[in-house]
């Protein structure tokens, strides 16, 4: 058996739970050290984020699509683009939605339909709809202007009709953005 002195730390010992509680040296009870390491644990859990999470800011998806040619595009705000992102994927174009109810497939940032758009259906974008999951957006926006130029318009996606179209707060989406 290791002796605490000459191997191990006392901290990393004290969070042994085989040890009977009894008052360290520095007056702190073993298991109040224990539950220290243990939130200092979960909060380093908290902060190490996979790298392949791509969640924009507002901001950001805002300059993209601006930068993208939507201020505007078919008479639809950047606003209303920007409202539309929010609402279909919290700003995250790796976003993938597996819609059984309705059985389709959305794509990245404006979720863009399977079935209509790209190459598991009938392809009207001509790309992969793994090209619509890239943070550079240049594949998504080619898309959705496609989308956007036809009969419905925005109302192409359902979560605009409900979240953006008739909303009067449209300008909070580029509050404090610098375009």
């Amino acid at each position: 058996m290791l002796r605490r002195k000459e191997r191990l730390p006392e901290w990393l010992l004290s969070l042994s739970s085989e040890e009977a509680p009894r008052a360290s040296e520095e007056g702190q009870h073993p298991e109040l050290r224990r539950m220290k390491a243990s939130m200092v644990l979960s909060l380093i859990g908290y902060l190490v984020v996979p790298s392949d999470t791509a969640v924009l800011g507002r901001c950001v998806v805002a300059k993209k699509l601006h930068e993208g040619g939507l201020s505007d595009f078919e008479g639809y705000s950047l606003e209303n683009w920007v409202c539309l992102a929010y609402f279909e994927s919290k700003f995250n174009p790796m976003a993938v939605y597996e819609n059984s109810r309705s059985d389709f497939i959305g794509y990245g940032l404006f979720q863009i339909r399977n079935h209509d758009w790209c190459d598991h259906g009938r392809n009207r974008c001509h790309m992969s709809c793994s090209a619509l999951l890239n943070p550079d957006l240049k594949r998504t926006i080619e898309c959705a202007k496609i989308i956007v130029k036809g009969k419905r318009g925005m109302g192409a996606w359902p979560s605009w009709t409900l979240n953006c179209q008739h909303s009067d707060t449209l300008a909070r989406w580029l509050d404090g953005c610098k375009l």
